[in-house]
């Protein structure tokens, strides 16, 4: 049965409900602040609990979670005696090791996405390659929040919004532009920057001459790329 969303509260030991109704939380309880997941999790599971979050543009972040005082501190107890063990650093370290193993893989598959995207001339294939390289050293780290690291559309469909999402902020003036607060104007403009950005990866798929002030070629060109 899922749980009720709560949002903070207008003070202090307050939150209020999907309905916007405030509510005061027991005395007994105490906040588990975001951070320790496997804490987090067995709290969640021990009984009762209030999980706090609050929406920021897109996103939503933890503010942690109100559950009984005595039940955080008896979890807490354990789960510290429990990682105290040679047991449980062998299995963190077998864990981390089969991580890192599958964001290498995952890196050198979206750097083949992406280069497949970007589908260069062969004139052009060391520019494609210093792209790609630079598109997914960006969007690929565990944690940053690009649309690299989402499971919800095919990887080639990351690798294509990742490289407008890069050319966006290192080729056009979207990150100093001064947008009107209306409904729909930011994505009207982020549209027509992409248009932009797929003519000009165009360009380079035609083999085309290419002027030497060209915006990805400028934004590339301190790292040695180019023609």
């Amino acid at each position: 049965m899922p749980q009720p969303a709560y949002s903070p509260g207008p003070s202090q030991r307050t939150v209020r409900d999907a309905q916007g109704n405030v509510l005061k939380v027991p005395a007994e309880w105490s906040l588990l602040p975001p951070g320790d997941a496997g804490l987090t999790r067995r709290v969640k599971a021990a009984g009762q609990f209030w999980a706090v979050q609050e929406k920021k543009g897109r996103r939503m972040f933890s503010r942690g979670v109100w559950a009984p005082t005595a039940t955080i501190g008896k979890i807490k107890s354990e789960l510290e005696a429990e990682r105290s063990t040679d047991a449980y650093a062998k299995k963190q370290k077998a864990a981390a090791a089969r991580r890192d193993k599958q964001q290498a893989e995952y890196v050198e598959d979206f750097f083949g996405a992406v280069v497949a995207y970007l589908d260069f001339h062969p004139d052009y294939a060391d520019m494609a390659n210093h792209l790609a390289k630079a598109v997914t050293s960006h969007a690929t780290p565990v944690g940053s929040g690009t649309v690299a690291r989402t499971q919800r559309i095919p990887i080639e469909r990351r690798a294509e919004s990742a490289v407008i999402a890069w050319m966006r902020h290192q080729t056009t003036a979207y990150d100093t532009m001064k947008i009107p607060r209306v409904k729909g104007k930011r994505r009207e403009v982020r549209r027509m920057l992409a248009q932009r950005s797929k003519e000009v990866l165009h360009q380079y798929r035609m083999g085309r001459e290419i002027p030497r002030n060209c915006p990805l070629r400028a934004a590339l060109s301190g790292a040695g790329a180019g023609r």
